[in-house]
């Protein structure tokens, strides 16, 4: 039996030669840097920032302010997408390939829906190239009622 499992080796070994297929390498395993992308989204503006894992180190941000020049465009999807991508231009340049997204509206007394922006920011971002782990939201909630401003009588008009 020795000598038949040789002769099969030299038989695959042969073929393999006059084929010219190599063997494929293992693959390798594509180490993942993660990063927190913050995005906070109110109906004046939006910020997009990038942390690392603790959310202690910045790594990146920007605001929707930076790419348009009127007040009123600051929270549309264009100055979202163009935040977006520029915080995640200098994430990948910084190392980062993997990110999870939290998305935060102002909350409390305020707004409890996210801006016009938040759709194209996200979309921005898995453009980029980058894996994305889980998307979330952090809009805080009041489990009692907050003051809300205006005085004892109201906002009078």
């Amino acid at each position: 039996m020795g000598s038949s499992e040789k002769e099969v080796e030299k038989n695959v070994e042969e073929s393999k030669q006059a084929t010219g297929a190599a063997i494929p390498a293992p693959p390798t395993k594509k180490t993942l840097k993660w990063g927190i992308v913050h995005i906070y989204s109110s109906y004046n503006n939006i910020l997009v920032h990038v942390t690392d894992l603790t959310g202690a180190e910045t790594i990146a941000k920007a605001s929707g302010g930076m790419f348009v020049d009127a007040g009123r465009l600051e929270p549309t999807p264009y100055a979202a997408t163009r935040a977006a991508s520029y915080v995640m231009e200098i994430a990948k340049a910084k190392g980062i390939n993997a990110v999870h997204i939290k998305v935060r509206a102002p909350g409390g007394v305020k707004a409890r829906t996210p801006g016009p922006g938040t759709q194209a920011a996200i979309r921005a971002i898995a453009r980029s190239g980058v894996m994305i782990g889980r998307i979330e939201d952090v809009t805080p909630i009041p489990h009692d009622s907050v003051r809300k401003k205006g005085g004892r009588r109201g906002r009078r008009v």
